[in-house]
């Protein structure tokens, strides 16, 4: 893609000045905090984008994001599609996105470029062939947007790169100009997960929407518990994070809490009832009891 086509694909706010300073600042990223990103920077550069595990909202917006502040750094972007079984499978799996194909997107659950499970990956002649796909077309950056699993085989993948380019080369299956090219590959990651359970993440993606569904549906039942004077306990999920359990409760002022981070003394049943009945003899009709998924007690339990 040219620079004039890498332009047109601009917004007419950014298309309209070929030399025009806007310029973006990055917030936080190690190493490089407070430094400017200026349009065409990356000019030559090709990425690729992929989503991959469990689809969350908000994948799309993602997406969005990286197609179009990669286009206006000058970068082409390939979006991989159906996760790690479309780098494997190639061909019609991998495209190159514009401005306009992630245009009306962001309102909308999951991710328009699919996900599925790829068990070619977990192999490393799947993981070759993989590799075999992006050096042809130039890829030497990925941007990786899964969970746990789809993030620890973005960093295998990562680990073992050069050693596919150099198996690549001596077979004949890539050229020496190509190899060169993608003699080491970039990846980033970003969380896709409902858990909020990553570190150095301020919130995953899928978590607020997660939150939002958990108070509507609490919010829906409090009326039934409330025409029937019952006692409604509530198990979210988040594996072993208590995030979506704590921020629900203080969200519905709910009565009790149980997360991961702070098990409760052995005795805690007592303490629950001794709370619910003290309540309910000053007049409350409805009690609101919120579990985390991996809650345990102080033994274990």
């Amino acid at each position: 893609m040219t620079e004039e086509e890498v332009i047109s694909e601009l917004p007419d706010i950014l298309a309209s000045d070929v030399d025009s300073e806007i310029e973006f600042q990055i917030k936080a990223i190690d190493g490089h905090e407070g430094s400017i990103m200026k349009k065409g920077q990356y000019k030559g550069r090709i990425m690729g984008l992929f989503t991959s595990g469990g689809d969350a909202p908000g994948m799309n917006s993602a997406v969005r994001a990286i197609v179009r502040v990669g286009l206006y750094l000058g970068a082409r972007v390939f979006c991989i599609h159906e996760g790690y079984q479309g780098m494997v499978d190639g061909n019609k799996y991998i495209r190159e996105a514009t401005w306009e194909t992630v245009s009306d997107i962001i309102q909308k659950g999951g991710t328009i470029i699919g996900s599925a499970r790829c068990k070619d990956f977990r192999e490393r002649a799947g993981r070759l062939k993989a590799a075999a796909n992006l050096i042809r077309r130039g890829i030497s950056a990925l941007v990786c947007i899964g969970g746990d699993g789809s993030l620890t085989g973005a960093n295998t993948f990562r680990k073992e790169w050069s050693g596919y380019v150099k198996e690549l080369l001596d077979k004949k299956l890539v050229s020496k100009e190509e190899a060169e090219k993608c003699k080491s590959i970039q990846i980033v990651g970003i969380v896709g997960s409902i858990d909020n359970d990553f570190c150095g993440t301020d919130m995953t993606i899928g978590t607020d929407t997660a939150l939002h569904r958990i108070t509507e549906a609490v919010d829906s039942v409090r009326s039934t518990a409330h025409s029937h004077q019952r006692c409604f306990v509530i198990e979210v999920m988040g594996r072993n994070c208590g995030y979506l359990a704590l921020a629900a409760s203080l969200a519905l002022d709910a009565d009790f809490c149980f997360i991961p981070e702070w098990p409760p003394p052995v005795h805690w049943s007592t303490l629950l009832c001794k709370k619910l009945k003290q309540m309910r003899e000053d007049g409350n009709r409805v009690n609101i009891v919120i579990v985390a998924e991996g809650a345990i007690d102080q033994n274990g339990s």
